[in-house]
């Protein structure tokens, strides 16, 4: 299976903008029309009635410092 990113979108924000976009993402995920914009980049996609849905949280630790971080990550899935 080959893989093409069609877009992403990476940047630092306060916890409360996160939030305001994971609402508005919910509001286009239940519309089924979602569109993901930048300041360089658009894209437009329509999401089924039935996908995957996957929540997973992880904790990974730096092995020269041994920092550790979180990534806590929603993915939605599905075939066309």
């Amino acid at each position: 299976m080959t893989e093409e990113q069609l877009f992403k979108s990476e940047e630092k924000r306060p916890r409360a903008e996160i939030s305001r976009a994971l609402r508005d993402a919910a509001d286009q995920i239940d519309s089924g029309d979602v569109t993901l914009a930048s300041d360089t980049a658009e894209q437009h996609v329509t999401v089924p009635e039935q996908s995957r849905f996957e929540v997973e949280l992880e904790r990974l630790t730096d092995s020269e410092t041994g920092e550790q971080r979180y990534e806590l990550e929603y993915e939605i899935r599905w075939t066309q």
